[in-house]
């Protein structure tokens, strides 16, 4: 009997998110009695809002079961447009907006501007799942350094040095996964300015837009309104704690959002309408949650990175947004691979080595502060005493 052919090249350099990796680990050495401090996966310890769950199961029961247009119902793309409009002073039209998971854009924006081998411009340290996708669709992948002494934020002058002829997408991630940087409105426009003179699609990520904390959130967005160039994508798992809902949205070219809806058509054919329906509600209801979950963040952040910053061999900047900090571990002499596993191991913390997310993270490691801060306090409490008896 004669073996099947392998698998394609494309399938080979599948890699998948290692936060899901290092998670199933954890959950393994829980079940063997470890007690584990999740600090791992940016997933709010917050439940979804009363009123966001009620809107769907309202439409459960009203029977909207039933297949939709693969581009979004047109009652959530109408409150997306509403959306956009009062957050960026513009209003897409419904032509413009997809529906669809946030982290699906990315493949999906991907596929429709660069072909293999062309070139895609990205921050690293930066979210793991941009790598896995460019190397899925072949497209070759740039890496912009964020460096410390900048506060992590990208630099428009090293956008700038990384274009060639062969650049098709510049990626921009502000709030940052996994550093928290927040870029000034100053850095955002030069990066739009320099998309606009070289010619290339930008995406402008912008899923952790509602979570800072002193600096405001601004939009690369507003200087083509998503007419040319620019794409936004954002989520709705973060600000709302809908990461299980698996609900995002892109607002793009026309063009390009009606080639990305039949991608949806191809691949996933639509979002259930009964969570799109969630997703209006969280746009148009009672926001209080957001204000009251991004108190609670503060106060974990502020206490994460004091905690962080008492221990041995460890330095930490106090991020401007979203639910991470990037500590240098450097001073303990470590690897981050090394740190990770020795904390783990050592105290029980899970959090994940910074070259998950990037060559530059090594030196680095990525703390999550999506759980209850006598959790964070307990956890690192207990790391800080282990590296102060570390021969």
């Amino acid at each position: 009997m004669t073996n099947l052919p392998s698998l394609s090249d494309a399938s080979q350099k599948l890699k998948g998110s290692p936060m899901f990796q290092f998670l199933a680990k954890a959950q393994e050495l829980e079940k063997q009695g470890r007690k584990l401090y999740h600090f791992e996966i940016g997933d709010p310890d917050f439940d979804t809002p009363d009123n966001i769950k009620k809107a769907a199961i309202d439409a459960i029961e009203g029977g909207e079961t039933h297949y939709v247009n693969s581009s979004g119902i047109m009652d959530l793309r109408e409150a997306v447009a509403r959306e956009v409009e009062r957050s960026y002073g513009f209003k897409p039209t419904t032509k413009q907006v997809v529906i669809a998971p946030a982290i699906s854009f990315i493949y999906f924006l991907t596929r429709c501007v660069a072909n293999p081998g062309e070139e895609v411009i990205v921050p690293d340290p930066g979210f793991s799942s941009y790598y896995s996708a460019f190397d899925f669709i072949g497209a070759k992948w740039v890496s912009v350094p964020l460096l410390e002494k900048n506060e992590f934020r990208m630099s428009p002058d090293d956008i700038r040095k990384a274009i060639t002829d062969k650049t098709r997408l510049i990626i921009i991630n502000s709030p940052q996964n996994p550093t928290g940087a927040v870029m000034t409105k100053e850095e955002i426009a030069e990066v739009a300015k320099i998309a606009e003179e070289k010619n290339i699609y930008l995406l402008t990520d912008e899923a952790y837009r509602k979570m800072t904390y002193d600096y405001p959130h601004y939009s690369a967005a507003v200087a083509d309104q998503c007419k040319k160039r620019t794409v936004i994508l954002d989520s709705f798992s973060k600000s709302y704690a809908m990461t299980g809902w698996r609900l995002g949205y892109a607002v793009a070219p026309e063009e390009i959002a009606q080639k990305m809806g039949l991608m949806i058509q191809t691949i996933i054919s639509a979002v259930p309408p009964f969570i799109q329906k969630a997703g209006i509600e969280a746009l148009e209801g009672d926001q209080s949650f957001i204000k009251k979950s991004m108190a609670d963040y503060k106060s974990r952040r502020d206490e994460m990175v004091k905690l962080l910053n008492e221990m041995k061999g460890v330095t930490c900047l106090k991020p401007e947004g979203a639910i991470y900090v990037f500590p240098n571990i450097k001073g303990t002499g470590m690897t981050s691979e090394e740190f990770s596993e020795f904390a783990l191991e050592k105290s029980g913390c899970v959090l994940l080595p910074g070259t998950l997310f990037g060559n530059n993270g090594e030196g680095y490691v990525r703390f999550v502060y999506a759980t209850a801060i006598d959790q964070i306090r307990e956890g690192l409490t207990k790391l800080k005493k282990a590296l102060e008896e570390k021969v």
